[in-house]
């Protein structure tokens, strides 16, 4: 009985799962967002981004009519975020909390995101529909508005002025997180803690070793949609965040008044030392002057002395050629 040869059966490949409509536009958003980031705009292509996606042009002209549909899709995303994050910290009802958290957020954002603000900070094209990062800006701003406005009411200042300084705030916020995207150093909450120390404390008041408030240290934002991950704080807590914050700042005044003291006691020995210094180089420069002259004068009596016995040695002298004259005068011829 012959055997027959059984060929081994190769299985049919299996066909690769099709993308659905909503997951292809989220590829395409996510592969311009990296472009986007990395060469610009202008520097990116349809191509490109259907390269990237292994899909053909059409299909990008399909979901979004060009690269300009995938643009404003990011550039909206990425401010919806940015906002969120920073609405959210301002939510706090203690100013210096709010001030803490908004900073928190803006670099938060930039660690978890730094595509996204890399894309922002170009200033957002027009092919966007939806401004530009300076009017994102001037947004925060506004918000950090009637938190100035109601510090300066609190403190006696023009709360008219609230709006300049909320751009000044905001603005030196926004630069520093530039300058935080690439360095990333030192980290995200020693960076805030330093941020508001000059927003709050100012450059007189300076704190030699900030920290954020208890209120903050350790706070992960999360996105509207997302469920915050830390417990809103009450306003029992708050309030008595406020009062310690006050108790701090007292002691820190107190301190400070200290130190000016003892700087002013200092300068004071300081003083008199170079007046005690001065005077010992006054008396000392006063008996070299009275030894020089001392000196002088005693050279001047020896100079004196020497020119009259040179007188009585020419005198001798002479005395002794008159002599030896008359000698001679005398001697037989």
């Amino acid at each position: 009985m012959s055997s027959a040869i059984m060929e081994p059966v190769t299985p049919e490949p299996r066909s690769r799962r099709r993308m659905t409509g909503a997951e292809r536009r989220e590829q395409l958003i996510q592969i311009g967002r990296t472009l986007f980031a990395e060469k610009g705009f202008d520097g990116t292509s349809v191509e490109e981004i259907a390269a990237t996606a292994k899909v053909s042009k059409p299909v990008v002209y399909e979901h979004f009519g060009g690269k300009e549909g995938i643009y404003a899709v990011v550039i909206d995303r990425e401010m919806q975020r940015l906002l969120s994050l920073v609405t959210q910290a301002l939510s706090a009802s203690h100013s210096l909390v709010k001030l803490e958290r908004a900073a928190l957020a803006l670099l938060q954002y930039i660690e978890e995101s730094s595509e996204g603000f890399r894309i922002l900070v170009r200033d957002s094209h027009a092919a966007s529909g939806t401004g530009t990062f300076a009017s994102l800006i001037s947004d925060i701003a506004s918000q950090v508005e009637d938190v100035l406005a109601d510090e300066f009411v609190e403190r006696g200042y023009d709360p008219k002025l609230a709006p300049m300084y909320a751009q000044m705030l905001v603005g030196m916020v926004a630069l520093t997180g530039q300058w935080w995207l690439d360095v990333r150093k030192p980290s995200r909450e020693a960076v805030a803690a330093h941020l508001v120390n000059l927003c709050w404390n100012g450059l007189t008041a300076l704190d030699n070793s900030p920290r954020l408030t208890s209120a903050s240290r350790g706070l992960v934002l999360a996105p509207i949609a997302l469920p915050p991950e830390m417990p809103p704080i009450s306003e029992k807590e708050l309030k008595e965040l406020g009062k310690q914050r006050e108790r701090e700042l007292r002691e820190q005044t107190k301190l400070r008044r200290e130190l000016d003291k003892q700087l002013e006691r200092e300068a004071k020995d300081l003083e008199r030392q170079r007046e005690r210094e001065l005077k010992e180089q006054e008396k000392a420069a006063r008996e070299l002057e009275k030894q020089r002259e001392r000196e002088a004068k005693e050279h001047e009596k020896l100079q004196r002395e020497l020119d009259k016995q040179r007188e009585r040695e020419l005198r001798e002298q002479e005395r002794v050629r008159a002599l030896e004259a008359r000698l001679a005068e005398i001697e037989p011829q």
